[in-house]
């Protein structure tokens, strides 16, 4: 193989830089993905063969290292098989524009871009009743600034659906409260959406906007510091507020309620209240109405309700009766 025509360190700068930023247009989020698949995958490489970063060679992320980085994201990170996949799809993203960049470095790209996502289970989605939301909602400690700053967020959570990156990247200029009581989210893809709100949320949201600072890009929801909540904030006050309902909604004892779940129950209890699917689509900003069909197979009520539509072709109880003496020993056991 001759020479590559771009070093390896530049062919990354470029990668991020004129394929992604300037090219791609990539939201600030998809650059962080990839930024965090890039600097593990470094990370890994320097532990294996002892050259920091800017020492390596495209000839160093061959399809064999690739494997073994993503075995260890499994076996020692404890990363699931959609994480993996997320990491996978940075790493293909780069090998098929250092292809481009550079012809002679084909044989490697080739392999790499050969190697397939994982395939992985897809469980029923988790999901909370309403008695289940209303102690979440409760939960919190309004006399307390962090307590009203966290009921309002989990109050907006579930009237939108909105992702925790939505919500932590929700701005004072996106709260309209005017004429309209809706908030202007900021989707995956650059997708942005309007999402009504109840009259308790805007209300509880304009009392809210009153405590911080209300510059139009001061963020709706602060930590202490003034700054916006960061996805593990969110996830450790969503944790407190669960252990504390769960006192008063024993059914919360023992389930692992993230900020999706929210998410999921707002899409299930559309549906329960008739919501058509292209509608819940368009609320949880979905790129396609496929991704939506999920709450269908989640929604048990609705296929129980279908069911009691349908006539039993066989009411009467009946009994498997073995007719062979081993049989029956087998049936008693």
């Amino acid at each position: 193989m001759r020479a590559p025509q771009i070093g390896f360190d530049q062919l990354v700068q470029d990668f991020f830089v004129r394929r992604l930023i300037d090219q791609r247009g990539a939201s600030p989020r998809t650059v962080e993905s990839y930024r965090d698949a890039f600097e593990l995958l470094f990370g890994y490489l320097e532990q294996r063969l002892g050259k920091p970063p800017s020492q390596l060679s495209l000839v160093d992320l061959d399809a064999p290292m690739i494997l073994d980085f993503l075995d260890h994201l499994e076996a020692v990170r404890h990363n699931s098989a959609r994480t993996r996949n997320a990491r996978l799809a940075a790493i293909h993203s780069f090998m098929r524009y250092a292809a481009v960049r550079d012809p002679a470095s084909l044989p490697i790209t080739a392999r790499v871009l050969a190697i397939p996502a994982k395939r992985f289970d897809r469980p029923v989605l988790g999901y909370l009743n309403r008695d289940e939301i209303t102690a979440i909602l409760t939960a919190p400690d309004r006399r307390r600034w962090s307590g009203q700053r966290d009921a309002i967020l989990f109050a907006v959570a579930y009237n939108t659906g909105a992702r925790v990156s939505e919500l932590t990247g929700l701005r004072v200029q996106d709260v309209l409260l005017e004429r309209q009581t809706a908030l202007h989210l900021h989707g995956k893809g650059r997708k942005q959406r309007v999402i009504p709100l109840w009259a308790s949320t805007a209300a509880d949201l304009r009392a809210w906007l009153e405590r911080i600072i209300r510059t139009p890009e001061s963020p709706v929801f602060p930590n202490r510091n003034g700054e916006a909540m960061t996805r593990s904030g969110v996830r450790d006050r969503l944790d407190r507020a669960v252990a504390t309902a769960e006192q008063t909604c024993p059914s919360l004892h023992g389930r692992q309620v993230s900020p999706h779940t929210l998410r999921h129950s707002t899409a299930v209890h559309l549906l329960e209240s008739g919501a058509d699917l292209a509608v819940i689509a368009l609320w949880l900003g979905h790129s396609s109405p496929a991704v939506t069909h999920q709450y269908l197979e989640a929604d048990l009520a609705a296929k129980e309700a279908t069911l009691q539509r349908l006539a039993d072709p066989n009411p009467g109880p009946t009994r498997f009766r073995p007719n062979d003496r081993l049989l029956a020993f087998l049936e008693h056991l």
